[in-house]
C-alpha cells in the first residue's frame, strides 16, 4: 500500500492509482472530468471554521493538526475514514488530492500520516476501531 499526496492542479498520472479529493470545497478552475477522481470525501475535510482559523499559516499547523484529528472523530468523518481505509486496503496506490498551495502543511498531510500510522488516530473514531477489531478477529 502506498499513499501519495498531490495537488489537484498537477496533471493526473497513471502512477496516482486511485485519486481521492479530501477538500470540503471543489477547487476553482478544475472540471470534474479532468480531475479523474475515484471519489470526493468532503467529510474528511476540516470544518469551515477550522479551515478559516488555520489560514495556512505555518505557525498554526501543530494546533491545526491536533484540532483536525479531534474533528475526525465525528460520525460523518468516521464513515469517510472507513471508506478511505477500504480504498487503501483494496488498492496498491491511493493518492490524496488537495488544492492547498502549501504541500507540507495541509489536511491531506495529516490524513496520510494517519493512514501510515505515523500519528495516533482519533480515540473515539468508530471507523478506526472497526478496522482494528477486524484485524484482531480470528480467521475462520
Amino acid at each position: 500500500m502506498a499513499v501519495l499526496l498531490k495537488r489537484i492542479y498537477d496533471a493526473p498520472a497513471a502512477s496516482d492509482g486511485k485519486r481521492v479529493l479530501v477538500d470540503r470545497l471543489w477547487p476553482r478552475g478544475v472540471s470534474k472530468g479532468s480531475a479523474r477522481l475515484e471519489c470526493w470525501l468532503r467529510d474528511l475535510a476540516p470544518s469551515d471554521s477550522l479551515r478559516k482559523w488555520f489560514g495556512h499559516r505555518p505557525e498554526r499547523f501543530s494546533v491545526f493538526r491536533r484540532r483536525y484529528l479531534k474533528e475526525l472523530s465525528s460520525p460523518a468523518a468516521s464513515r469517510a475514514l472507513e471508506r478511505l481505509y477500504s480504498l487503501v486496503r483494496a488498492s496498491s496506490v491511493v493518492t490524496l488530492v488537495f488544492a492547498a498551495k502549501d504541500t507540507e502543511r495541509n489536511n491531506a498531510v495529516v490524513i496520510k500520516e494517519l493512514l501510515e500510522g505515523m500519528r495516533k488516530p482519533p480515540a473515539s473514531s468508530g471507523a478506526l476501531r472497526a478496522v482494528s477489531a477486524r484485524a484482531r478477529a480470528p480467521r475462520r
